[in-house]
């Protein structure tokens, strides 16, 4: 039998003491008060060892007030780490982390402006809707009808308005989210920390909360930070995005600028789908474009981005159009001989996985209707794979730790 035990904590509201489950008092200031003008969260050459395991590199980054933003990355690059920093389960070995422009390094996480949702939710099943809402309200020495009023209006904010009086074990998984949301929200914190959020969620139902989430930050007007490893999910709801991998925040910005302009083979990889062909840059044709020989000779122009020698091209599928080798190609800036190797329909889609002649993958989605039963889309054919310059971009030819790039 396994026996957890928790300790809760009060503020007595003669004295301003913080008093433990046991009776113990506690003399704790009010939480820490804030600069309305300063960022939510501001991260100042953060770095977090865990023993000799560098967890957080040299991390600095901003979320503005009311901002939408998302830590994306694959498991282990340190953007749950991140998130404990700055709510205060964690200490940063060093820098500094800041909330209303104070520095909350050795500050408890209870007296932070902070609030945090987790994957698990964290109800406690022995109490009503109404009462895991008003909990930490509670702990704070709100009066009885006060809280109640909070918590009703918190979970008429979740559209759980009528659901005070039930047992969260009632519930269904996305009413119990909307529960921890509302419990998270019901003090008005300057910053809600969420991390995973939707993992336990069906794929059905994981697609409504990201609707309702990021029309519930918009109406509350506080600062989310995000934690996810799914990419669609941080394009759909975030403002920014911050990509990390080994504990570094390899890019930052909006979900567009990160999608259609990634900095290095690893964001271009990871978020999304790409497929990159090697060369060497060959001088700038304009202020915008620069001209890249592919290593199968051919010449392709691509958006400018200062990367020079050594690089890669990286292309998305929806922006490759295969034709056939004998079709007029007036107009077209980019072409690239290759050969069909296998043809997958979507439904709506059709996805053609070209080789180069240097045996490179280059992936194209079409539209079904513009490329089903095709000579020139069955498998084994030679095409163009035809794209765009503003739609090709140029990046590192150097492959960060953890990057899945498949060729």
């Amino acid at each position: 039998m396994v026996c957890i035990t928790i300790f809760l904590r009060r503020r007595d509201e003669h004295t301003g003491t913080v008093v433990a489950g046991d009776g113990a008092t506690l003399s704790v200031k009010e939480s820490l008060p804030d600069r309305p003008e300063a960022p939510a969260v501001a991260l100042n050459r953060v770095s977090k060892f865990y023993d000799q395991v560098l967890a957080v590199d040299d991390l600095s980054m901003t979320v503005a007030d009311g901002e939408f933003f998302a830590l994306l990355g694959p498991s282990g690059c340190g953007k749950t780490t991140t998130l404990k920093l700055i709510g205060g389960f964690e200490e940063p070995s060093s820098g500094q982390v800041e909330i209303g422009g104070r520095s909350v390094v050795g500050v408890p996480a209870f007296r932070r402006s902070v609030n945090t949702v987790f994957q698990n939710y964290a109800l406690f099943p022995h109490l009503s809707v109404r009462d895991n809402v008003a909990f930490g309200l509670r702990m704070q020495g709100v009066a009885r009808g006060e809280r109640r009023r909070a918590a009703d209006e918190a979970l008429e904010r979740v559209q759980l308005a009528g659901y005070g009086h039930r047992r969260v074990n009632e519930l269904s998984g996305g009413q119990q989210q909307r529960v921890a949301l509302a419990r998270a929200l019901v003090n008005r914190p300057r910053v809600l920390l969420l991390d995973e959020p939707l993992g336990a969620l069906d794929l059905k139902l994981r697609k409504a909360m990201q609707l309702e989430l990021k029309s519930l930050q918009r109406d509350v007007g506080i600062s989310f930070v995000y934690v996810t490893h799914d990419q669609e999910e941080a394009l759909t709801m975030a403002d920014r995005i911050a990509v990390m991998n080994n504990g570094r925040a390899l890019q930052v910005g909006s979900p567009r600028d990160i999608y259609e302009r990634p900095e290095t083979r690893f964001v271009a990889a990871f978020i999304g789908d790409s497929s990159f062909l090697a060369g060497r840059t060959n001088g700038s044709v304009d202020p915008d474009r620069t001209e890249v020989i592919l290593d199968t000779g051919e010449r392709v122009r691509c958006l400018r981005t200062g990367v020079e020698g050594r690089v890669v091209v990286s292309v998305r599928p929806e922006n490759v159009r295969p034709v056939s080798p004998s079709t007029a190609l007036d107009g077209v800036e980019n072409a690239v001989r290759a050969t069909v190797e296998t043809v997958e329909y979507a439904g709506g889609d059709t996805y053609l996985f070209l080789r180069t002649t240097r045996g490179e993958r280059l992936v194209a989605r079409r539209p079904s209707a513009e490329v089903w039963n095709r000579p020139e889309t069955e498998v084994g054919a030679t095409v163009i794979a035809a794209f765009a310059a503003d739609r090709a971009v140029v990046v590192p030819d150097d492959v960060d730790a953890g990057a899945e790039v498949m060729q």
